[in-house]
């Protein structure tokens, strides 16, 4: 019982496990290109919740110094992982408009055919 007591305890580091495999899973697994940005951006949201959960404190206030608040909760974290969240999603529109050139070229955006076609043209 004390097992499944910590795993509930912590369900939060699970879930972020299961996110980070899920993303890693489709980046390797798929040749789809729009695919492959999804599991991208699905392993960015799980590292963003590696960052955050651990970042806040329970019963911590934000760090203003007051009298009869004694535990504080650092917000830099946080701030990271909004500037991370801009550059991610970015990165993610760069990336998508690069599939649609890549469409435009190849008629495809499965990567197997990609590389047949370039084989095939030499």
């Amino acid at each position: 019982m004390e097992f499944v007591e910590q795993i509930v305890s912590h369900y939060n580091q699970w879930i972020t496990i299961f996110l980070m495999v899920a993303g890693l899973y489709i980046v390797v697994a798929r040749g789809n290109m729009v695919k492959k940005l999804v599991g991208l951006s699905l392993f960015q949201t799980s590292v963003y919740l590696l960052y955050l959960s651990p970042g806040k404190i329970l019963g911590g206030t934000a760090p203003i110094l007051e009298e009869g608040f004694e535990v504080y909760s650092n917000p830099l974290p946080h701030v990271l992982m909004l500037t991370a969240i801009v550059v991610g999603l970015a990165t993610l529109a760069v990336g998508l408009a690069l599939v649609v050139r890549i469409n435009e070229a190849y008629g495809t955006i499965e990567e197997d055919e990609i590389f047949a076609d370039g084989e095939d043209g030499k």
